[in-house]
Parts: C-alpha cells; sequence; structure tokens
C-alpha cells in the first residue's frame, strides 16, 4: 500500500525569538553603561566661606597635610605648626599606618576623632583620593578637605 504524503506548506510566519534575544541583550547593555556615563558640563565652582565647626570635647582633630612633592604630615590637634611638621614626612603606607594607630588609640580613650586633609592646590588629585583611600582603610568614616576662604 502506497502512503499518501501530504504536502506541508511553508510556515509564513517569522520567528521573532531571536531578535527578542538580541533586543534583550541590547536592553542588558545599555541598563549595564548608563550609570558610567559622566553627564555635566565644565563649570567654575565658586568660593564660598563658612564658618567654622563647633569642637565637642570628646573630639581630637586630625589633620593630614599633602604637600606638592606628594608627602604626607598628620597632625593631632587644632592648629598646625608647619615647621614641626617638615620632620615628620611620610609615605602614603606610613600615613595609613599612623592614622590608624591614632585611631584606635582614640577609640580606647573614648574618643571621637575628626579627619581633615589640607592639600597643597598643585597636588593632583590622585594623591589626594589616595590619602583618603588610606584614610578609609585606616576605619576613617568621614573626611573633611580644608580650603583657604576667598
Amino acid at each position: 500500500m502506497a502512503r499518501a504524503r501530504k504536502k506541508r506548506k511553508p510556515v509564513a510566519e517569522m520567528n521573532v525569538v531571536p531578535y527578542i534575544d538580541v533586543m534583550l541583550v541590547l536592553l542588558v547593555i545599555f541598563m549595564v553603561t548608563a550609570p558610567m556615563l559622566n553627564q555635566g558640563v565644565k563649570v567654575d565652582l565658586p568660593k564660598v566661606s563658612s564658618e567654622a565647626l563647633p569642637q565637642d570635647n570628646n573630639t581630637q582633630v586630625l589633620t593630614i597635610s599633602i604637600k606638592a612633592d606628594k608627602t604626607y604630615y598628620w597632625n593631632l590637634g587644632s592648629e598646625v605648626d608647619t615647621q614641626k611638621q617638615q620632620d615628620k614626612a611620610m609615605t602614603l603606607p606610613q600615613m595609613t599606618d599612623a592614622v590608624t594607630k591614632i585611631i584606635r588609640a582614640g577609640n580606647e580613650g573614648g574618643k571621637h576623632t575628626q579627619v581633615f586633609i589640607r592639600g597643597d592646590k598643585v597636588v593632583d588629585y590622585g594623591s589626594v583620593m589616595g590619602a583618603m583611600g588610606g584614610l578609609q582603610k585606616a576605619g576613617v568614616g568621614n573626611v573633611g578637605l580644608i580650603t583657604e576662604a576667598p
């Protein structure tokens, strides 16, 4: 007996599944890269004067100074004596170790430590960010930047 073959009709519909896959991949790529785009315009930031921060008796002030030659200095107290600081030049890892010891000693003594960075105006951004990274490794949560009044 001969089988009767049925002719298959060609499918007239287009398979859209591969296109949907491509669109989902593109969507994921745009969602990942969109936050990385740096949007904005170049502006000159204004110089503003601000009031001094109130001092607490249970707070010690640690000032990290960065000179133009990328050497780091620290001073524990409210005023910086630059003549005494010249003898204490240190590298970033040395500064991080010193700050870690100061923070631990302050915490054991029940004192909160406020940390400020004084950077020379010719110091590059990377040196300041390196100092902030070192301070973060030392356990400092908040860092203030010291500027001159206009």
